[in-house]
């Protein structure tokens, strides 16, 4: 599992340092986390970490922090829990991805949804580059394809037509792309199954019907949620509720 710990720290320092009024005190608060990382106290690198995610300080670097703390706790859960947090903040973070990509081997269950081979083939772009990235791609074809047709409209020149159909091509597909992304992000919640093991009822209380059973680190679908409840689907054929203390939503 990797962690470079002086990067972290040092870019992080500088995002607390620079965060807010009381910066020194959550400064104190990573440094207490980090030590007790390298020392290998899990448990108090875990108290220190959650202590300045609970303050709302959001940072992909501790999120990824975070997740370490809990996968070397022995806490799968809540390991891919930050760790998928963190992949929101920093998509490109090479380390995290080698974490993340470990933390799945531990997982006892299959992948719930899966995308089929022949879509990741059409639409490659959308799972090789980060959502920022498919942003700015989008936002950039946008402008060159509007400088592209006002220069088209002076000059009249056949030759750019070619061009500019091929850019305004890639303008509809990227800003396609980025639209579906934002919904994608802000309608479609997952959620990640947090204990080692979770009954999913086909209601609220405990004597409610068991359907199937989840493990820690499987991520889920969440459908529907009350105060105490969440209605999450595994699979087309697999849905049901859990205690909300049993599922951490992404």
């Amino acid at each position: 599992m990797k962690r470079p710990i002086l990067t972290t720290m040092g870019l992080l320092l500088i995002l607390l340092l620079t965060a807010s009024a009381g910066a020194n005190e959550a400064a104190q608060t990573f440094m207490a986390g980090t030590t007790a990382y390298q020392k290998g106290d899990w448990p108090a690198a875990i108290t220190a970490f959650k202590q300045l995610t609970d303050k709302g300080i959001d940072n992909g670097l501790l999120f990824y922090d975070l997740g370490n703390a809990y996968l070397k706790n022995d806490d799968l859960g809540h390991a891919r829990l930050w760790y998928e947090r963190a992949l929101k903040r920093i998509p490109d973070n090479p380390d995290l991805h080698f974490n993340y990509t470990y933390a799945l081997t531990l997982t006892k269950d299959e992948p719930g949804e899966k995308d089929s081979p022949l879509l990741r083939i059409l639409f490659f772009w959308k799972y090789q580059l980060s959502p920022a990235t498919i942003r700015w791609i989008a936002l950039v074809l946008n402008a060159v394809l509007w400088i592209s047709l006002a220069v088209l409209a002076i000059r009249k020149k056949q030759i750019l037509r070619p061009s500019i159909l091929l850019i305004a091509a890639g303008t509809v597909i990227f800003s396609a792309t980025a639209a579906f992304n934002y919904i994608e992000a802000t309608r479609i919640k997952n959620a990640i199954i947090l204990p080692a093991e979770v009954a999913v009822r086909s209601g609220f209380g405990d004597t409610a019907t068991q359907l199937f059973v989840l493990h820690a680190g499987t991520r889920v679908r969440v459908e529907r949620e009350t105060d105490t409840h969440l209605l999450i689907r595994y699979t087309d054929d697999k849905i049901g509720w859990v205690k909300r203390a049993d599922a951490g939503v992404i």
